[in-house]
């Protein structure tokens, strides 16, 4: 959970005030990477589960309460940041066997749908682009409130996930493994944990 966001519903001593029914929220936003996290995670050798995440990234949007179709964001990552917490893993994320990062440095993603559908959560549907290759996905994100920081600005959280099948975008390399299966699951489920800053510039 952001560090911000998350002492502020814990109830503890922070300097972040709620915002009140009174604050605007509908508005830009730019993504705040130093509270944010974009992260994944797939089964290795059928027993555990490999994570990572990629520390370089950039995103905004536009966020309608009255109205939520309204909404849109674009998300650029930057592939070369991916980062599993392993050298020689990352090395071989980065060739030709998984992302090819040389010839497409950049991961996307577009909205072309968003939809409330409580209170407290929102479904977003977009193209995500990895390798050249575009396909549609849907993220469910649960909102996790409002506060304005000590600088003055208004934070919103949103934490969010959703499995897709790497082959799909062409990141097919795989091992069999002795006693049976394949050492990577095609399954990936990505991960994202969002603080975006409300601004005045336009999307």
């Amino acid at each position: 959970m952001l560090d911000d966001v998350s002492t502020k519903f814990r109830g503890e001593h922070t300097d972040m005030s709620t915002t009140t029914a009174t604050t605007p929220l509908t508005g830009n936003y730019t993504l705040d990477p130093t509270h944010s996290r974009i992260g994944f995670s797939a089964r290795h050798a059928m027993v555990t589960k490999v994570r990572g995440s990629f520390n370089e990234f950039e995103g905004s949007g536009y966020f309608d309460v009255e109205n939520p179709a309204n909404s849109k964001l674009r998300l650029t990552i930057q592939a070369a940041s991916i980062d599993t917490r392993n050298a020689d893993r990352d090395g071989h994320l980065k060739s030709n066997d998984f992302f090819d990062m040389e010839t497409y440095p950049e991961i996307t993603f577009a909205s072309t749908a968003v939809e409330q559908v409580d209170p407290e959560s929102y479904r977003v549907t977009g193209d995500l682009t990895i390798k050249g290759v575009t396909k549609p996905v849907t993220v469910d994100f649960e909102y996790s409130g409002s506060a304005v920081d000590p600088y003055g600005n208004t934070r919103i959280g949103l934490e969010g996930k959703t499995t897709v099948n790497r082959k799909d975008w062409g990141v097919n390399w795989n091992a069999a493994l002795e006693a049976g299966g394949v050492l990577v699951s095609e399954k990936v489920t990505l991960e994202f944990e969002v603080s975006a800053i409300r601004t005045a510039d336009a999307v």
